[in-house]
């Protein structure tokens, strides 16, 4: 897979659910870090009418480390105030692991992380009316540019 979305402690069941139904639709990896915010046991997801959940090519770390320890490729990380819009970056090479990493939704990021990789963070561009966009808004925006860069490979 050359795409993958990373949740670094996710809190908000409804975000993750609404980015793993992003990540079924367009075999998409999704990386969850431990602690999450709820349970992804079989009968939670069942309960949450998750359907698609199997479809879904999931893997659990549980730290920053495990992850990264297991990973490798370009790593992207999106905060609100990245200055580069994500359209700048390069996705199109499908032989490429592109690592898109959101941090928690009440914290974001460790902070030791993103004074390391200040040239890779990006961000979508909006006005001033709103703080952020909602995480799963997100994601499928990055998601469909880097497959829109890469031409939509294996989708119809």
């Amino acid at each position: 897979m050359a795409i993958h979305v990373v949740l670094y402690q996710p809190d908000i069941p409804a975000n993750t659910g609404n980015i793993a139904l992003t990540c079924a639709a367009t075999d998409t990896s999704l990386h969850l870090i431990r602690p999450l915010g709820f349970s992804t046991d079989e009968g939670m997801i069942k309960r949450a009418g998750f359907d698609f959940w199997d479809s879904v090519n999931i893997t659990y770390y549980d730290s920053m480390d495990d992850f990264f320890s297991k990973n490798q490729g370009e790593f992207y990380y999106i905060e609100t105030f990245g200055e580069q819009a994500h359209s700048s970056f390069d996705f199109s090479d499908a032989s490429k692991e592109h690592y898109f990493m959101f941090g928690k939704e009440t914290t974001g990021l460790p902070k030791d992380l993103l004074e390391e990789n200040k040239d890779h963070f990006l961000r979508i561009p909006m006005n001033d009316n709103v703080r952020s966009l909602n995480l799963s808004s997100t994601a499928a925006i990055l998601v469909y540019e880097a497959l829109r860069q890469q031409g939509f490979p294996h989708l119809k």
